[in-house]
């Protein structure tokens, strides 16, 4: 009974290096041919449909609450006049209040506490970029006196992403082609592919936007024009 059970255990023993190299062998599969590394870029243009702009005010004032209380009346008149122009609420994000105290420097003696300048900014986004010059133009006639951006983007953009990723793939096969005919070779298959992310190339930074005191004068424009949306993937082929 004792060598029977030891010759089992040894039998045992004997299979479970077999079956490991087995598995292992199954991961780490080896490439027969030559092994080439392509990068590719895949790219389109879409119109933005959406401007991202920040609108704030700032108030200054001889004490910290009086500056508080007088920037949060302007932004509530702001804000009034963003719900007026058919700005939604879900589109109206508060992205900054502040508070800071406002020091004189006389010669040879302390700083002297001289006020308070408060702040307060909503980042609003248009959903329709060429009304938004106008909308802006109301919200200086209501009280704001920083106005910062537009960022312009695309709102949806995984459809225009993917057609940038089936460039991709389609540029990286073509590419590999091109190496495997000057080489005399072929390709055989796609070992591996993985992306690197789809993203939107930024357009050149804006002139700074300045409210202006005469409303008269030509409006606010704002113009869309065209955005890059790329997508870049790393292929890995073989060739024989």
């Amino acid at each position: 009974m004792t060598k029977a059970l030891l010759a089992a255990l040894m039998l045992g023993a004997a299979l479970v290096p077999s079956a490991a190299l087995a598995q292992q062998a199954t991961i780490n599969q080896t490439i027969a041919g030559t092994r080439l590394d392509i990068n590719a870029v895949g790219e389109v243009t879409r119109v933005p449909d959406v401007a991202i702009i920040t609108a704030g005010v700032v108030s200054r004032s001889p004490t910290a609450s009086g500056a508080l209380q007088d920037a949060a009346g302007r932004m509530d008149k702001v804000l009034a006049a963003l719900k007026r122009a058919g700005v939604e609420s879900r589109d109206i994000q508060t992205s900054n209040v502040g508070l800071n105290p406002e020091y004189r420097y006389p010669e040879n003696q302390s700083p002297q506490l001289v006020g308070y300048t408060a702040s307060n900014s909503v980042t609003v986004r248009f959903r329709d970029i060429r009304s938004s010059g106008k909308i802006l133009d109301a919200l200086v006639s209501q009280g704001a006196n920083q106005i910062n951006g537009p960022t312009l983007t695309v709102d949806k953009p995984e459809t225009a992403l993917d057609e940038a990723r089936a460039k991709a793939v389609a540029a990286g096969r073509a590419r590999a082609e091109l190496y495997a005919r000057s080489l005399g070779m072929r390709v055989v298959r796609l070992i591996a592919m993985s992306e690197s992310g789809g993203y939107a190339v930024p357009p050149p930074a804006p002139p700074p936007m300045y409210a202006r005191a005469e409303m008269s004068v030509p409006v606010t424009k704002i113009e869309p024009g065209e955005q890059k949306l790329q997508v870049n993937v790393a292929m890995t082929f073989e060739l024989q």
